[in-house]
């Protein structure tokens, strides 16, 4: 068995190896050597653990992210944690904060971060009461400033409760058709006719609160069952 399929063989049955366990493997050849064989059969270094490990690119099962991870250990497209940290900024939408960032690569980046704004290959803004980082290209950043706005004001209406007034709204509506209640889906559509702006998920807070079942039909009032 030549060097080369020896290495392959161990990278396969251990996806994630070090220097010292493969220079041991060879037989106890110098690193200058273990890395010409590893460019021989094609390599990637980790982004985590200081690139310590190294694995196979026909090995690595990449996300939508482009990132791998093996017991703990991080591999990227973008190769080191600088450069896999820069490309998640400038290809994110809306940006990313410290803590997404840290929360995605697994890795504490704040000083990545730091030498990525000093060096102009990302940007760095104040928005709310953290730093987001952009794109260095100040167009781009706008666009990812505004988007992060836009997600900002979606969370905030979706996890709003509705109001007093739009709980009558909501309770006026749903019982005053008839014969039966109707769905969460068509009391918003007949307030937003009437210009009352809801969504199906606050109608069905409101359902939920009381008890009230698409579907079902309702009571009678009691000047109908006295007719009877």
């Amino acid at each position: 068995m030549d060097i080369d399929e020896q290495m392959v063989r161990l990278l396969k049955r251990r996806k994630a190896v070090d220097m010292e366990a493969l220079r041991e493997e060879l037989g106890g050849c110098s690193q200058r050597s273990v890395f010409r064989y590893l460019e021989r059969v094609g390599y990637l270094s980790s982004f985590t653990h200081a690139g310590r490990y190294y694995t196979l690119e026909s090995i690595a099962k990449f996300d939508e992210q482009g990132l791998w991870f093996y017991q703990g250990i991080g591999f990227s497209r973008s190769g080191t944690l600088k450069g896999t940290t820069a490309e998640q900024v400038e290809l994110t939408p809306e940006g990313r904060t410290h803590e997404e960032l840290h929360n995605l690569l697994r890795v504490r980046v704040h000083n990545t971060l730091l030498g990525l704004v000093r060096d102009g290959r990302i940007g760095r803004e104040r928005f709310e009461h953290v730093y987001l980082y952009v794109s260095a290209d100040t167009k781009r950043a706008k666009g990812q400033i505004d988007k992060r706005r836009e997600l900002l004001a979606l969370i905030s209406e979706v996890s709003r409760a509705p109001s007093d007034e739009e709980i009558v709204e909501i309770l006026v509506e749903a019982l005053r058709a008839a014969p039966e209640i109707p769905t969460p889906d068509e009391v918003a559509r007949r307030l937003m006719a009437r210009g009352v702006r809801l969504e199906p998920r606050h109608v069905l807070q409101v359902f939920e609160a009381h008890h009230l079942e698409p579907g079902k039909k309702k009571a009678r009032s009691s000047s109908r069952r006295s007719r009877h």
